[in-house]
């Protein structure tokens, strides 16, 4: 371990409080080689890689019960939260992206060389904890996809869990570019898994049509507005803010105006469309709950196991149960590789720490098993529901800690010269994170009240 703080001057002159240190996860910082020649087309798949790791946060198991229960509830009509809680995604993470090619800091660093060490040191705690409520879904996502397939026990199916961070470490030796890859395959046999189970389900396309368009009663039905902020706080997760400010960094960035220009534009375009991809497989879930369970009349329906079992009865084929469950296992699994990421990069942009990957992922892994263990023995799997609940509750109230510094650095021209905020950006972005307050705030308000 080791603290370079004493060593770092001042740079008042930049808008910054502190000269940056050293780059994001150096050990691939501008590791990946941009064509300088060639088409537009070629340089930009030099970009596509980080939008795929980030858009794994918006597909996470933790998403998925609430994507089940707005489905079987409200049929359709909650696909237009859907799709305007990817738009702001989209907004944030390009934002994100900005962030670390302008000024070569991560969110984490950035945080760090602008507040006081107490402000720096409160925000890394709240981020430790969302990362370790991320880590706890995907943990308990993966011991349930285990205990569906293969029929092992929850309590087991989470020690397992622990193995993956040999396979993480592995992975990490291989380069950034392969662990971009098996992330892509992983999001296209979810995808896969998902665009087979909706032809097997028969959804109404008019219905679909219908539920993108947004309608007064997602605000007048409390029933209904609940659920819709659980989708909301669901699928913005606060860790990809800062995972991806660093990892567009892999990426070799002419430090010219017109060299970030075009990291910024080619970075936007990956992060959009590879979140478009994530809206895809969470309007699926919904669609698929819609058409099978609210069609049936089972308006009840939120747990992952119960739509496990019931999707074979109401589909007529086993197979539409095993490709769920796949999906689910692969969700869980790809999670898990970029929450090793996020948190190695959140410890050494706050704190300036380095710790072996290996290790980071021990801990980490550990504070998300030890509970889930505990739960589990005591509570059954119904109580690893109510833990999945409560880890996007813990998301859901770190999320504006990192929203509001995001925008705020971004908004700076001192930060970041010509490529801060126009004005109606920051009108964009302020009401956006004006947006995920309030909901936020009224969705822990009911949670626990």
């Amino acid at each position: 371990m080791s603290d370079s703080n004493s060593n770092v001057q001042l740079a008042p002159d930049d808008g910054w409080r502190m000269a940056r240190a050293r780059p994001s996860l150096p050990e691939v910082h501008g590791s990946l080689r941009i064509p300088k020649t060639g088409s537009w087309l070629k340089k930009f798949l030099a970009f596509v890689g980080p939008g795929y790791l980030v858009a794994v946060g918006y597909m996470d198991p933790g998403n998925w019960a609430t994507d089940i229960a707005g489905g079987s509830m409200f049929g359709y009509t909650l696909l237009s939260v859907i799709l305007l809680s990817n738009l702001m995604a989209m907004l944030l993470q390009a934002l994100s992206g900005k962030l670390g090619i302008v000024t070569g800091r991560d969110l984490a660093q950035a945080c760090r060389d602008h507040y006081s060490k107490p402000v720096a040191f409160t925000l890394w705690i709240l981020c430790e904890l969302a990362i370790a409520a991320c880590d706890l879904a995907e943990v308990i996502g993966s011991a349930i996809a285990l205990n569906l397939l293969f029929a092992i026990p929850i309590i087991v199916g989470v020690v397992i869990t622990a193995v993956d961070v040999l396979v993480v470490l592995l992975l990490q030796n291989k380069g950034f570019r392969f662990m971009e890859t098996l992330v892509v395959v992983l999001i296209v046999t979810i995808g896969g898994c998902f665009l087979a189970e909706m032809f097997l389900a028969k959804p109404d396309a008019g219905g679909i049509m219908r539920g993108f368009v947004p309608t007064t009663e997602i605000v007048t039905n409390p029933a209904m507005l609940y659920i819709a902020i659980g989708i909301l706080g669901a699928t913005v997760m606060p860790h990809n803010l800062y995972l991806h400010s660093s990892i567009v960094q892999t990426r070799q960035i002419e430090p010219t105006r017109q060299g970030k220009k075009q990291a910024i534009r080619f970075a936007t375009w990956d992060s959009s469309i590879a979140l478009f991809f994530a809206l895809f497989i969470n309007a699926a879930i919904l669609i698929i709950s819609a058409a099978t369970f609210h069609k049936a009349g089972l308006t009840e329906v939120a747990d992952i196991n119960d739509a496990y079992h019931l999707l074979t009865p109401l589909l007529g084929t086993t197979i539409g149960s095993i490709l769920f469950g796949v999906a689910l296992l692969a969700s869980g699994q790809n999670s898990t590789l970029t929450g090793t990421l996020a948190g190695q990069i959140v410890m050494e942009g706050f704190m300036n720490i380095r710790l072996a990957p290996w290790l980071r992922r021990l801990i980490t892994r550990l504070i998300a098993i030890i509970p889930a263990v505990i739960v589990t023995a005591i509570a059954g799997e119904k109580g690893t529901t109510d833990l999945l609940i409560l880890s996007q509750v813990i998301l859901s109230l770190q999320l504006s800690f990192a929203v509001v510094p995001l925008i705020q650095f971004t908004n700076d021209k001192k930060k970041m010269g010509e490529f801060a905020n126009r004005l109606w950006l920051k009108i964009v972005a302020w009401a956006v994170a004006a947006v995920i307050i309030c909901l936020n705030a009224y969705l822990l308000y009911s949670t626990f009240f």
